[in-house]
């Protein structure tokens, strides 16, 4: 498959797929032929044709909002029942599989190096859409990428295919955890939500994959699709130029490594003040882990590694200054939010003045649009009952409330968080950033009220629990000492 902005080209196999499926049905009966003429039939100019094996005709997903053609194999009658979503996702699931398997070897034509047959052997477990023989194939893979703790026996020449691997099994993934019929909602939400032309970022794991499966198996424009968590990983960068290398200014690993040094002397700075200033507001973050040995910068820890991907992002954006971007964001890059502004489920980078400033108006909007799906959500048993999808709509609704409060919308932030915490309760970060909210606006106790009711109903989260007392008590002295006052 001869994906967007990739600089390899399709293979003969590839070019004359499109059209296979015509002259399977010439081989029936002259009925069937004179029938299949006057269907609709594929345009074989779309993306998605090119990339059929199985030979996929068009149907309209159900619930899209903008009508987003799927494909399905071609296992039912046209003129038959409409292929439910199970189907629909399954077939793509399937194609993006097979298009993912064709970037691999191409990139081992570029590199001339054979693509391992642990590698192929994954790929034929994600074509066949088998989920025990995926998930063990990656398995067995991951332990040899250095992604993971497990990783612990590492293979040089999985390195350039790696990421092709982790693509195709991300959508397999959440096709099998997510119901199908939410996996095309929320994944037609977020690109529904893109203007043309626009990047789009992804971030948590289902606003990653989910929305790339469909931006590349179905109708429409095909965005450049990227994310924000692997851009401190040089083999994705180099995955990224095969992909969008004619269509974006890529990140270079001169760009990575100005990058990790710059985190690595703002983090020296704010560690140094931290030791010499310590009755101050702590400038390490928490769960930054940062240490001097021998006059060495150590860091680690995954908010160590975002920071680095906040300022690859930042890099990536000032090399393209013509392409907006959007972002469904995974943990909070403050750096990015006083430019933005809210864009349907996500958050558009770099907003311009004009209709796309972040007002009231806007906000005002956003909020509505958050209670709008938080109804649609909970009101709809199949979505309910999904623990993923719950997840993933409450984390965005959070996403958003963050955004609002950095801006000064704090009434909007505040209910966003509430509906937030409606779509999925249980969730830790998002009650103790309403209870800083809280704290930051003069309303401790509420805070410490939030707090206690939290740790009430969900005991298990008493790690978190201390932290919200923490900050609430922390806010507190500060609020104290700036007036003068003795802090509780």
């Amino acid at each position: 498959m001869q994906e967007p902005g990739s600089q390899f080209p399709a293979s003969d196999e590839e070019s004359g797929i499109a059209s296979r499926w015509p002259w399977l049905l010439a081989a029936g009966c002259l009925l069937i032929v004179l029938i299949a003429i006057l269907l609709p039939r594929p345009n074989a100019n779309s993306p998605t044709a090119s990339a059929s094996t199985n030979g996929l005709w068009s149907v309209t997903g159900a619930n899209s909002p903008r009508e987003r053609s799927t494909r399905v194999p071609h296992i039912l009658s046209p003129a038959g029942p409409a292929p439910t979503a199970e189907e629909i996702v399954a077939g793509k699931v399937s194609q993006f599989g097979r298009s993912r398997r064709e970037i691999a070897r191409a990139i081992g034509r570029r590199l001339k190096k054979e693509v391992p047959p642990e590698v192929e052997k994954f790929f034929d477990a994600v074509e066949s859409g088998r989920w025990e023989e995926i998930d063990a194939q990656f398995k067995l893979l991951g332990t040899h990428s250095g992604q993971y703790d497990y990783s612990t026996n590492l293979w040089p020449e999985l390195n350039p295919f790696w990421p092709a691997v982790l693509d195709a099994y991300g959508p397999a993934e959440a096709a099998h955890l997510w119901p199908a019929q939410k996996l095309l909602d929320y994944g037609n939400a977020a690109l529904d939500s893109l203007r043309p032309g626009m990047v789009y970022v992804g971030g948590t794991d289902p606003g990653r994959f989910i929305p790339t499966l469909l931006n590349e198996t179905s109708d429409g424009e095909r965005h450049i699709v990227l994310t924000q968590n692997a851009l401190a990983d040089g083999r994705y960068l180099e995955y990224l130029n095969v992909l969008y290398g004619d269509r974006m200014a890529a990140l270079t690993g001169e760009d990575s490594q100005r990058g990790f040094q710059d985190y690595l002397a703002d983090a020296q700075r704010r560690f140094q003040h931290d030791q010499q200033f310590p009755h101050e507001p702590k400038q390490i973050r928490p769960g930054e882990d940062i240490k001097i040995t021998e006059g060495r910068v150590q860091v680690s820890g995954q908010v160590a590694v975002m920071a680095i991907n906040e300022m690859l992002l930042q890099t990536l954006m000032q090399k393209n200054p013509d392409l907006s971007f959007a972002v469904q964001e995974s943990l909070p890059m403050k750096g990015t939010y006083a430019d933005a502004a809210p864009l349907g489920p996500l958050m558009e980078l770099r907003a311009q003045d004009g209709p796309n400033a972040f007002t009231a108006d806007r906000a005002a909007q956003t909020l509505d649009y958050w209670r709008t799906t938080t109804q649609q959500v909970l009101s709809d048993p199949v979505a309910s009952g999904s623990t993923e999808a719950l997840k993933s709509y409450a984390h965005d609704a959070q996403a958003a409330a963050n955004l609002l409060a950095a801006h000064g919308f704090n009434t909007e932030a505040e209910q966003a968080y509430r509906l937030a915490l409606e779509i999925y309760p249980a969730n830790a970060d998002i009650a103790s950033r309403l209870a800083k909210l809280f704290a930051n606006t003069g309303r401790a106790d509420e805070g410490r009220q939030l707090v206690e009711d939290f740790g009430r109903r969900y005991p298990n989260e008493r790690t978190s629990d201390e932290e919200f007392r923490g900050t609430i008590l922390f806010t507190t002295r500060s609020d104290a000492q700036k007036e003068g006052e003795q802090p509780p």
